[in-house]
């Protein structure tokens, strides 16, 4: 066995570990020496995003020790950036199991360390947090979740006083003071309860509030009232809030799928409990025929995405991606703003580089400034703080089925992602169409971007390694041709450089450094190649698009859309 593996195991076995982790490694000693070394091989890295990864004993998984030691990290970190002053951070999590254990535990760290603690008294929506951290004037803000991920993950979601993740020079400067970490024995876990504050029903009301306030038809929701809206928490946080914030909206006709109401960290009803997965929404889109539903809803387990399903032009139901919701909910601000007479010159939205072209579009064609920003609703909150007071942040979002509406908070947030899908679809059954009708109507007008993800696992301890190499072959010999359009033009994030392949001009790109590689077809179709920060996979974004004449053409030009993708992923080796 690898001498960092025999080291780690034994500084756990000898250390002030509880029996039962030390009863739990000696079992894993006997049974599973594999999984042994996968737990114990590596510590577990604290990203710019925070920590995330399987629950268990060992250094490279998420217990109360990881957790702990990442909380002292973060705690030395704001004390010495606020030498003298109160600190004050927010806490919540989500309905994973252990997410309690977890946000209690990070909640003791930090009352330990003199910092003054707002915990959620029971588990709560990610976005909450985000807009908790903002009205309470804190410093910082953890979340307990592993947002998306299946049952055995858990996570650590690391914010800063303006309610986003962290961002550079704290993300870089807190994961430097979690590396000092080196035991244990650094870690106060006990001694400053006083210091902890249990909030919800009040904070609830505010952000109730906020999210009512979004709302650009009231009218329209009190004439559609009774739209059919289904509705599912995925054993979630979405529960706490959806159906009250939808209430307070106006809609009367909500009927939640109980099967999957129940907060329950072991997603009984999913293998993944992502609004992303067809098969996640399989019962909801059940209940949503049953029902003769107008729309369908899923929120993820922390709540801050979004799945929608309406029906076709043929009445048959659908699960729309996260680029058509996009492309929908941007459309309908910036429309029904205008519309409205509040609109402002300085109105601007945000999107992100791996999201559909369409948005600069229709933004375009609006009026509306549009900014790039990478991928990540930190950098979509960064690009808000940078602009605060020159501009007027109206709609974020990106294609991972986020929104971000209003600048009172500052990450995804599917509980008001779901109150404005719904007035959307009000507003276009107002009109006699649905939000399909809607989203066909904007391909007609714009052209039909259309989008797909795919995503490449590499497990165990070469997983890195492998997905490294792939992206320094990509960099160093870029394809030549895709779907039989030349490649025109690199861009690399990493090296902030944008190189035109046919002619070698190369021009700077000003975002932060990014492992990101991007490449643009002569004919407008973009391949983006992108590493997860959190887990051994590679995900690869494609957009291609075509005009589209007119509505009936709609199934003909789809097919040739994915025909065409196809053959991009033949010609990249990935299938």
């Amino acid at each position: 066995m690898d001498s960092v593996i025999t080291t780690n195991v034994a500084s756990w076995l000898n250390g002030p570990y509880d029996e039962t982790t030390k009863q739990a490694i000696r079992q894993l000693q006997t049974d599973h020496p594999d999984e042994l070394a996968d737990a114990f091989y590596r510590n577990l890295e604290f990203g710019t995003g925070g920590l995330r990864g399987i629950m268990g004993v060992g250094t490279n998984r998420i217990n109360q020790y990881t957790v702990g030691m990442a909380t002292q990290g973060f705690s030395n970190y704001l004390n010495k950036t606020y030498t003298g002053q109160p600190i004050s951070v927010a806490i919540a999590h989500d309905s994973r199991n252990n997410s309690r254990f977890f946000a209690e535990t990070t909640a003791a760290v930090f009352a330990a360390n003199g910092i003054k603690v707002y915990l959620f008294e029971s588990l709560r929506p990610t976005p909450e947090l985000s807009f908790a951290i903002r009205h309470l004037n804190c410093q910082a803000g953890v979340v307990c979740t592993a947002s998306h991920n299946p049952k055995e993950y858990n996570g650590y979601k690391a914010y800063w006083n303006d309610g986003g993740q962290l961002v550079p020079p704290h993300d870089v400067n807190v994961i430097r003071e979690v590396e000092a970490i080196q035991s244990i024995a650094d870690v106060k876990f006990t001694g400053g309860e006083q210091n902890i504050h249990l909030i919800g029903k009040e904070m609830d009301a505010a952000y109730i509030q906020m999210v009512k306030s979004l709302s650009v038809y009231p009218e329209v929701i009190s004439a559609q009232h009774d739209l059919k809206i289904v509705y599912t928490p995925i054993h979630g946080t979405g529960i706490m809030l959806v159906p009250e914030v939808l209430k307070q909206y106006g809609f009367t006709n909500v009927q939640v799928v109980e099967e999957q109401a129940t907060p329950d960290g072991n997603f009984p009803t999913v293998h993944y409990p992502n609004p992303e997965e067809s098969e996640t929404m399989q019962i909801g889109l059940q209940k949503a025929r049953e029902l003769n539903a107008d729309i369908l809803l899923g929120t993820d387990p922390d709540a801050d995405r979004v799945g929608i399903g309406v029906k076709d032009n043929h009445g048959n139901w659908i699960l729309m991606n996260g680029n058509q919701t996009a492309v929908l909910a941007f459309s309908y601000m910036m429309e029904a703003r205008k519309a409205k007479g509040i609109a402002t010159p300085e109105d601007m939205v945000i999107t992100t580089i791996v999201t559909t072209e369409m948005i600069n579009r229709v933004a375009e064609r609006n009026a509306v400034d549009c900014y790039n920003v990478l991928t990540g609703f930190k950098w979509i909150a960064e690009k808000i703080k940078e602009l605060e007071g020159k501009k007027q942040y109206v709609i974020g979002g990106e294609e991972s089925f986020g929104l971000m509406i209003g600048s009172l908070i500052r990450d995804k947030d599917a509980v008001s992602a779901v109150a404005l899908l719904c007035e959307m679809a009000a507003y276009e059954k107002s009109k006699g169409r649905t939000l399909f009708e809607k989203l066909i109507d904007l391909y007609i007008e714009y052209g039909f971007y259309y989008e797909s993800l795919i995503s490449i696992t590499k497990k165990g301890m070469n997983g890195q390694k492998e997905i490294a190499e792939m992206m320094e072959n990509y960099r160093k010999q870029p394809p030549q041709e895709l779907a039989g359009s030349p490649v025109v033009q690199l861009l690399d994030y990493q090296l902030q450089q944008s190189t035109h392949l046919l002619t070698g001009e190369k021009k700077p790109i000003a975002l932060p450094k990014s492992n990101v590689l991007q490449f643009i077809t002569a004919d407008g179709s973009k391949i983006s190649a992108r590493p997860s920060g959190t887990e051994p996979k590679i995900k690869f974004y494609f957009s291609v698009n075509a005009p589209l004449p007119n509505k009936e053409a709609y199934e003909t030009v789809l097919e040739q859309l994915k025909s065409k993708i196809d053959h991009i992923i033949r010609d990249m080796q990935l299938a």
